[in-house]
């Protein structure tokens, strides 16, 4: 148990052995999402628009996945931290059946409400046909998500993220040949469309699914001889349930936040704004991603120094991820603000299109460094068991723009562009309660440890 064990030796050195190879998975996931969206991009404009009208239900997928993954690492890390293997098991085989449950519920109950929901958005047209072929597509292959996310969350808090960084690697480059292929019916294949990116999608997380499997199979700690049906327990699952709803609701409603987002662009800029917007995003994840592997690395050393009753290396953990993030959040806004309009060149070649986006760009790195602290900060409370906060803040995030939005962009008449402000307005408010709500939590837990 050498390597996986995070309660000793230096913070730092467990950090980057962490959050590097997990900082270059996430680069490629997105630069996958990037390939999606270049390739809908040159079916068509409404394409675009419809993938981007369709970002927020994928992201439901996600947030359910992520959430859980993220808290059963944070269960399995304290677990590992009081040394009690037998619930490291446990917690395994019960978030395997969540998967299972998650993935038909998928398939066979949202895509009956998937269209009221882009109607709701304002979505219409060409590009409401295409963001629904989209996602009733996609939800296919939720089952695989779920199970890719629960096997990371198995291996990274044994601390090894070097299979999910190989499982994205060759997930991009599998997705940079499978997109053309489906989407414009190369080798005599049928021109599918947005439905080819999603078909695309769901052949990579089987992959995913197959390669991650056999990666925890071979770990460490796992030893498939203690996986029993017996072990099955309600109190388990909802130890799983309480401790990732909090953040799978938390990143669902960004993707609630990402609708309310999409309507407003719609009402001040239309259809043309929607493509700008869904391109801008994907070059602001690029341009954060290399801090993003530090939110694994947190819930993990975190968690195993939680279960270990090592308090001082927990704070130690959350300012060195901190001091990290910082440079790397900082040099990723400057690249972005110096090449806004060339970054959204590859993308559409509209004027419109690169003009709108790039503006978005340039006023939204005014709030890059937000992203870093909020996500240090609920990472650092999912670690300790303590996820409902960063759910609250969350839910303020996205409640807030209903607000706002209106308020700069009618009543101060500053229309598209009181979107993109205001987006920044609500990240620093959120950015300043979460940080005083984190350090007011790690007092009282520090009495409780003392």
């Amino acid at each position: 148990m050498q390597r996986s064990n995070l309660t000793q030796g230096s913070i730092s050195s467990h950090i980057k052995r962490i959050a590097i190879p997990t900082s270059i998975g996430f680069l490629f996931n997105t630069l996958f999402n990037v390939v999606d969206t270049i390739f809908a991009g040159q079916i068509s404009t409404d394409a675009l628009s419809g993938l981007t009208l369709s970002f927020p239900i994928f992201f439901i997928i996600i947030a359910i996945a992520s959430g859980f993954g993220n808290g059963l690492t944070a269960l399995i890390s304290v677990a590992l931290g009081k040394k009690e293997i037998h619930d490291f098991h446990k917690l395994i085989i019960n978030s395997i059946l969540i998967s299972f449950v998650f993935g038909l519920l998928f398939i066979f109950v949202l895509p009956n409400i998937i269209s009221p929901l882009f109607e709701l958005a304002g979505a219409s047209g060409q590009s409401l046909q295409y963001g629904l072929d989209y996602t009733n597509t996609i939800f296919i292959g939720a089952i695989f998500f779920l199970l890719n996310f629960v096997f990371n969350a198995i291996l990274s808090s044994q601390g090894n993220t070097k299979p999910f960084r190989n499982y994205l690697v060759i997930g991009f480059f599998l997705n940079l040949i499978l997109d053309p292929l489906f989407i414009f019916g190369w080798f005599g294949l049928p021109e599918l469309g947005t439905q080819g990116v999603a078909l695309a999608t769901i052949f990579v997380q089987a992959f995913g699914t197959v390669y991650m499997g056999s990666q925890v199979l071979k770990s460490e700690l796992f030893d498939i001889k203690k996986m029993t049906l017996k072990d099955t327990s309600p109190k388990v699952m909802l130890d799983i349930f309480v401790q990732g709803i909090p953040s799978s609701l938390n990143l669902a409603a960004i993707a609630i936040g990402i609708f309310v987002i999409n309507y407003y662009v719609l009402l001040y800029g239309g259809d043309i704004s929607v493509a700008s917007y869904g391109a801008a995003i994907r070059i602001q994840q690029v341009a954060l991603l290399p801090s993003l592997g530090l939110n694994v690395a947190i819930i993990t050393i975190i968690g195993q120094n939680l279960g270990a009753k090592q308090f001082d290396r927990m704070v130690e953990t959350k300012k060195t991820a901190m001091k990290m993030g910082l440079f790397l959040v900082i040099t990723g806004g400057i690249i972005v603000f110096a090449f806004a309009p060339l970054l959204m060149s590859i993308f559409n070649s509209n004027p419109d299109v690169i003009r709108i986006g790039a503006r978005y760009l340039r006023i939204d790195t005014i709030g890059f460094v937000t992203y870093l602290i909020i996500n240090v900060n609920t990472s650092a409370l999912q670690g300790i068991k303590k996820p409902i906060f960063a759910l609250v803040i969350g839910v303020f995030r996205q409640l807030l723009p209903l607000i706002v939005f209106p308020l700069l962009g009618t009543t101060l008449n500053l229309g598209i562009d009181g979107v993109w402000v205001g987006i920044v307005i609500i990240n620093w408010l959120a950015t300043f309660i979460l940080y005083f709500i984190t350090v007011a939590i790690f007092n009282k837990l520090k009495k409780t440890m003392s």
